[in-house]
């Protein structure tokens, strides 16, 4: 309405700058993707992007089609001065739980890169690494070089999702990419839970409770869910 002040973030390089100007040179982006899956690996992805190389029309990863994060990723890759891509497994994500198995794939991740960074842009959260780090609250959706580590995580984990849609094509996992479908949960009713399920997730675990089939999971790990 005419009057009224658009609510949609702006996604800049304004922390870059300011990062910039308190003379850091490498600021990495990071952010994760599939923290509300209930099947694999959560991925994180930490990218230094290169101002004078910038990739045009980065945001949130969730407001791009399919076909145009795959674009800015490959764009991404080329144009960055450094980017890397890291995971926590199901198994970690279950012995330690979700929060901390993000933030152990972003320290990974941030650890892979070459150049090392000596600044972090974070989303959400702060990470376990004796770094100088914002944590900016939809920082995907603000931040370009968080933005493109969303990008380059989601890219990475879909296609982990159609690969092991081919292993385990009972569950639809190219489709709905691990999370709480309707085709998902009931594929789980059918099917148990395969051995890369959370177990340490509810829908997983009363499913797998239901069928009389043992947990992998400490007690305190299935109650953090």
């Amino acid at each position: 309405m005419a009057g009224q002040r658009s609510t949609r973030l702006r996604c800049t390089a304004h922390f870059e700058r300011e990062a910039r100007g308190e003379g850091f040179l490498y600021i990495a982006g990071v952010d994760e993707a599939g923290r509300g899956s209930l099947f694999g690996s959560v991925f994180a992805a930490a990218v230094i992007l290169d101002p004078e190389r910038p990739v045009h029309g980065l945001r949130d990863s969730k407001q791009l089609t399919p076909d145009q994060r795959e674009e800015l990723s490959a764009e991404i890759r080329e144009r960055a001065m450094a980017w890397a891509v890291a995971t926590a497994d199901a198994a970690e994500i279950d012995r330690i739980n979700i929060l901390e198995a993000s933030r152990l794939a972003m320290r990974r991740a941030i650890e892979k890169l070459n150049p090392p960074a000596d600044y972090l842009l974070v989303d959400a959260v702060r990470v376990d690494l004796p770094l100088p780090q914002q944590a900016l609250i939809k920082g995907d959706a603000r931040c370009q070089s968080i933005a493109a580590a969303s990008i380059l995580a989601k890219v990475d984990r879909d296609s982990s999702m159609r690969e092991w849609d081919r292993v385990y094509p009972q569950y639809g996992l190219a489709r709905h990419k691990g999370y709480p479908t309707v085709e998902h949960l009931e594929a789980l009713a059918l099917y148990g839970a395969a051995n890369e399920h959370r177990f340490s997730y509810a829908p997983v675990r009363e499913i797998v409770s239901a069928r009389g089939l043992g947990l992998r999971i400490p007690a305190e790990a299935a109650e953090t869910r």
